[in-house]
C-alpha cells in the first residue's frame, strides 16, 4: 500500500463517517503570532474548537502539511521529520470518545490491516491539582475494542518505573497525555483550549534489539521510551477544557482532534522500521546517491536523512503560496538553517555539482504536486531561491573557513587570538577548547554550522564548548522569538499612522498592477515601514516606463477621489464568490476581513470598487489623506517575481 493510497484511504474512510474533506492550510500561520509555522492540523481550527461555526459543518478531515523546527536536531534517527503530513479528523461539538476511538481502531485494523497484537495505547492518568480525573472512559473503550479481536488489554500505571509487564493500555500524566499548543496544563495561557488525549503506539519489534543496544538498555522498557522500539502513530485529543483566570473550565462544546503522521503510518503499514525506507523518500534518496557519485544510504544514514528531510522541508516552506525565503530573521532563519545544514552534509558526501539543491526541490514538487499543487505552481520560485542561497553559502563558507583557520592557529601562538575578526576567544586552562561564544559567532556571522566547526576542531586536536554554544544559541532564539512576537501582520514594521497609510496604498498598488499588467499579478510579499513601501508581485518581465507611469496615475487617481475604505467579515467562500483578492487554495472556510476601497459616495449605481481584498492589518478610513504616490524603483526580486519600492510624498 503506497503512501498516496494510505492518505486517500484515510480521507475516504472519514468521509464515510460523515466528515467533509477540507484542504490543507498554508504552512505559514494566519493571524497567529504564537508560532512561525503550522505544526499540527488543529492549529488553523482553533476558532472553531472554541465555538465558532465552521462553514463545512461539525465533522471535518484533511491531510495538513506541518513543520516543527524543534525536531531539526532529531533528524537522522530514522523516525523524525521536520516537515510531515498530519492526517486529521475533527468533531466540533459532535461525536466524542466512543465514536472516535472506535473509528480509529477500525481504520488501523481493518483499513490498514495492522496487526492488533502490536498496537498499544496510552491514556491520561488524571491531575488532582487542576481537578481533571483519570480517563476511565477511554480505558474501558480500548478494552472493549481489543477484546473484539481476541486480546485481553490490561491497564498499567508507572510503566516508566516498573516496565510494561503484560499491559496493553498505559497511564501517563501531563507531559505525555495532555495536549494543547502550549504543552502541559501549567504552561497554558488564559483562553487556550486543551484536553486529555489517547495515543496509539506500534511495536516495531523486540527482535530489532533497539532497546538492548541503546543508551536506554538499563531502563525499564515502556511505550513512551525513546529507544525506538515503539513508535507513536496517532493521537486522539479530547479537547473539552479551556484555561481561565480561575483554573480549568469546560468548553461550550466537546471536541475531538485526531492527528496521525502519514510518514509513520506508511512506515508501519509497509512493514518498515524507518520512515526513510518508505516510498515517501525513495526518489529523493536515489537522487542524493546519484549526486554524491554513487554513495549509498545504508552507509551514510545521517547525511542522507538530513539532506532528504531538510531540503524537502525547505521546498514546502519556500514553495508555499505565502513562501518564506532564506534570511537571518524569523521563519526565514529556519529556512536558511535547513538549507545550510543540508549543504553541509552534501559536502560530507562529496557532492561537487553546483548548484545541486534545486534537483531535490524538483523531485519534491513532482512527488507531491498532485496533493499540494502550490509546489508545482511555485517551483520556479523555489529553484531560484535555492540557487541564490547555495551561492551565498558557498561564498560565506570560504570566509568562515578562513576565520576558523585563524582561530585554530591562535592555540599555537601563546594562546593569543592571532588576527581573527571573531572576538572573545576563550581558552580552557588546558588550552584545547574553543568557546561556545566563538562557535556561535562563526555560525551567526558566517552561517558556519556547529557540526563543521566541530569537525575542523577535531582535526586540529581541539574541542568545542558545546554547552556554551547551546547557551548562546538559546539567547539568540529568545531574542528572535521576542522580535517575532512584535512583528505586525502583513509585513508591517509597526502600526503607526504613516505605516498604516502605506499599507492601504499597497492595496491600491496591487489593484493598479492587475489593471495594467493583467490578472496574473498576485502579491508575493511586502515590507512596509513609516517611510516606504516595498511590494513583491508575480510578473515575468521588467515593467516599461509607460506601465509604471500608468500604475502611478491609477493609484493617484484613486487617492484624489477620496474613496472610502470599509471592512466586512465574510466566510472565505463568500469572499471568493464576490471577487475578493486572496489565496484560496490553502485555507479553511473561516471568517475573514475583506477591505473595500471605493466606490465614492457620489458614484452611480453598480460602480465596482477600486480594490477588494482579504486582509487582517490596519487601514485608514479614506484615500484622500494619503498624499501623492511615487514609484522609486522597479526591479527583479527572484524568478517570476518583481519588486516595487514606492513612497507617499
Amino acid at each position: 500500500m503506497t503512501s498516496k493510497e494510505i492518505r486517500q484511504k484515510f480521507l475516504d474512510f472519514m468521509k464515510s463517517k460523515g466528515h467533509v474533506i477540507i484542504p490543507s492550510a498554508s504552512l505559514i500561520p494566519e493571524n497567529d503570532s504564537s508560532t512561525l509555522f503550522i505544526g499540527s492540523g488543529m492549529q488553523p481550527l482553533v476558532p472553531y474548537l472554541l465555538g465558532a461555526k465552521h462553514p463545512e459543518g461539525t465533522r471535518l478531515t484533511n491531510s495538513q502539511k506541518s513543520f516543527r523546527a524543534e525536531d531539526i536536531e532529531d533528524v537522522g534517527d530514522s523516525r523524525h521529520n521536520t516537515v510531515f503530513e498530519m492526517l486529521g479528523n475533527w468533531s466540533l461539538g459532535d461525536y466524542f470518545k466512543q465514536e472516535q476511538i472506535s473509528w480509529i481502531f477500525e481504520f488501523l485494523i481493518k483499513e490498514l490491516k495492522l496487526d492488533p497484537s502490536r498496537l498499544y495505547t496510552t491514556v491520561f492518568r488524571g491531575n488532582d491539582e487542576i481537578g481533571i480525573a483519570c480517563d476511565d472512559e477511554a480505558v474501558n473503550k480500548w478494552k472493549e475494542l481489543f477484546a473484539s479481536v481476541g486480546i485481553e488489554a490490561k491497564d498499567v500505571d508507572n510503566s516508566w518505573e516498573n516496565g510494561m509487564g503484560d499491559g496493553r493500555i498505559f497511564y501517563y500524566g501531563d507531559k505525555k497525555n495532555w495536549w494543547s499548543r502550549a504543552g502541559v496544563p501549567a504552561n497554558m495561557p488564559v483562553g487556550e483550549p486543551g484536553g486529555p488525549d489517547s495515543e496509539m503506539f506500534y511495536d516495531l519489534g523486540a527482535d530489532l534489539k533497539k532497546h538492548e543496544n541503546s543508551e536506554w538498555r538499563n531502563e525499564p522498557c515502556h511505550v513512551n521510551c525513546d529507544c525506538g522500539r515503539f513508535v507513536e502513530i496517532g493521537n486522539s485529543v479530547f479537547m473539552e477544557f479551556i484555561r481561565t483566570e480561575s483554573g480549568f473550565e469546560k468548553l461550550p462544546q466537546k471536541n475531538v482532534d485526531f492527528g496521525g503522521g502519514l510518514e509513520r503510518l506508511t512506515m508501519v503499514a509497509q512493514g518498515k522500521d524507518n520512515i526513510f525506507e518508505t516510498d515517501m523518500f525513495g526518489s529523493i534518496l536515489d537522487k542524493i546517491s546519484m549526486l554524491s557519485g554513487g554513495k549509498t544510504y545504508k552507509e551514510n544514514v545521517k547525511a542522507f536523512e538530513v539532506i532528504a528531510d531538510h531540503l524537502k522541508a525547505a521546498t514546502f516552506i519556500v514553495g508555499d503560496d505565502k513562501g518564506i525565503v532564506p534570511s537571518n530573521v524569523g521563519a526565514g532563519y529556519i529556512v536558511r538553517r535547513l538549507m545550510r545544514r543540508a549543504i553541509r552534509y552534501g559536502r560530507i558526501l562529496g557532492i561537487t555539482e553546483t548548484p545541486w539543491t534545486k534537483e531535490i526541490a524538483k523531485i519534491v514538487a513532482h512527488d507531491y504536486g498532485d496533493v499540494f499543487p502550490e509546489l508545482r505552481r511555485n517551483i520556479d520560485f523555489v529553484i531560484e531561491e535555492f540557487k541564490k542561497e547555495e551561492e551565498k553559502f558557498a561564498r560565506t563558507v570560504e570566509k568562515g573557513l578562513s576565520e576558523m583557520q585563524k582561530i585554530t592557529e591562535a592555540f599555537n601562538v601563546n594562546n593569543t587570538t592571532s588576527n581573527s575578526s571573531i572576538d572573545n576567544i576563550a581558552l580552557t586552562p588546558a588550552g584545547n577548547k574553543i568557546s561556545g561564544k566563538v562557535a556561535f559567532d562563526l555560525y551567526q556571522t558566517y552561517g558556519f554550522p556547529i557540526e563543521m566547526t566541530e569537525e575542523i576542531a577535531k582535526e586540529k586536536g581541539l574541542e568545542i564548548d558545546r554547552a556554551g554554544f547551546e547557551e548562546e544559541s538559546l539567547k539568540h532564539q529568545e531574542s528572535s522569538r521576542t522580535a517575532s512576537a512584535g512583528t505586525f501582520k502583513g509585513g508591517l514594521a509597526d502600526a503607526s499612522r504613516e505605516t498604516t497609510k502605506l499599507h492601504t496604498t499597497a492595496h491600491l498598488l496591487l489593484s493598479a498592477l492587475r489593471k495594467v499588467l493583467g490578472d496574473h499579478v498576485t502579491q508575493k510579499g511586502s515590507n512596509i515601514t513609516a517611510e516606504r513601501l516595498r511590494f513583491d508581485f508575480s510578473h515575468g518581465e521588467k515593467m516599461t516606463d509607460e506601465q509604471k507611469a500608468e500604475v502611478e496615475r491609477l493609484v493617484n487617481e484613486a487617492i484624489q477621489k477620496d474613496l472610502p475604505v470599509t471592512c466586512e467579515e465574510l466566510s472565505l467562500d463568500e469572499a471568493k464568490a464576490q471577487g475578493a483578492m486572496g489565496v484560496f487554495e490553502s485555507k479553511y472556510g473561516e471568517k475573514v476581513k475583506v477591505y473595500k476601497v471605493g466606490p465614492s459616495a457620489s458614484s452611480g449605481q453598480g460602480e465596482e470598487p477600486f480594490s477588494y481584498e482579504i486582509c487582517g492589518g490596519p487601514h485608514i478610513e479614506n484615500t484622500g489623506v494619503l498624499g501623492v504616490f511615487k514609484i522609486q524603483k522597479e526591479e527583479s526580486s527572484s524568478s517570476g517575481v518583481r519588486r516595487i519600492k514606492a513612497v507617499l510624498e
